[in-house]
């Protein structure tokens, strides 16, 4: 089967916010093509997430942020929701995460305002990149080349603008996180 995941290990990096489906539809997408999903946050515990603007389910957290290795994981996920990237962009350690997955040319999917963090982390300038509407001025000044569509892939980067995205957000995901390291993607 194409874009099988298995022995593939997916990081999800999120906190108390996150939008509810655009964790827990990708996350289901990946664990189906085999991969190993941990999710991966600054608390323990659980964190909460969210259906729009009201309180959702909570999520089991797998690994702290503190203890997590970046070399552990295969790919990067990074949900969206209103709260889940403002707060993951103020944390050194889950800027410093999601930067290393640049680093090693590793894949990496945001979808909404998840890229936030990749703003913050410095990793966009060059990229071709969408977001949610309200962040899509965020992405330009930061240097990516902004497109409103649905899904758009660079270099095992995949960024998607909204939860109606999400079916071709997760085929592109899993597309990518099949396809591995994206030498030519490292941090700009």
């Amino acid at each position: 089967m194409a874009n099988r995941l298995d022995g593939r290990k997916i990081a999800i990096l999120a906190t108390d916010g996150f939008e509810q489906v655009e964790l827990t539809e990708p996350m289901k997408a990946l664990k189906d093509a085999g991969a190993t999903v941990a999710v991966v946050s600054p608390k323990s515990g659980s964190i909460k997430g969210f259906k729009h603007d009201k309180p959702g389910d909570d999520v089991t957290v797998d690994q702290e942020l503190s203890s997590a290795d970046p070399a552990a994981f295969d790919g990067l996920l990074i949900p969206g929701g209103l709260f889940n990237p403002d707060t993951l962009r103020r944390d050194q350690k889950a800027v410093a995460f999601a930067s290393a997955f640049f680093e090693a040319g590793k894949p990496v999917a945001a979808i909404c305002h998840g890229p936030q963090v990749l703003i913050t982390a410095g990793v966009v300038k060059g990229r071709k990149m969408t977001g949610f509407e309200a962040i899509q001025i965020d992405l330009k000044n930061a240097g990516a080349t902004v497109s409103d569509e649905p899904v758009v892939v660079d270099q095992g980067l995949v960024t998607s603008r909204k939860p109606d995205d999400i079916p071709a957000f997760n085929a592109k995901m899993s597309e990518e996180f099949a396809e591995g390291r994206h030498a030519g993607r490292r941090a700009a």
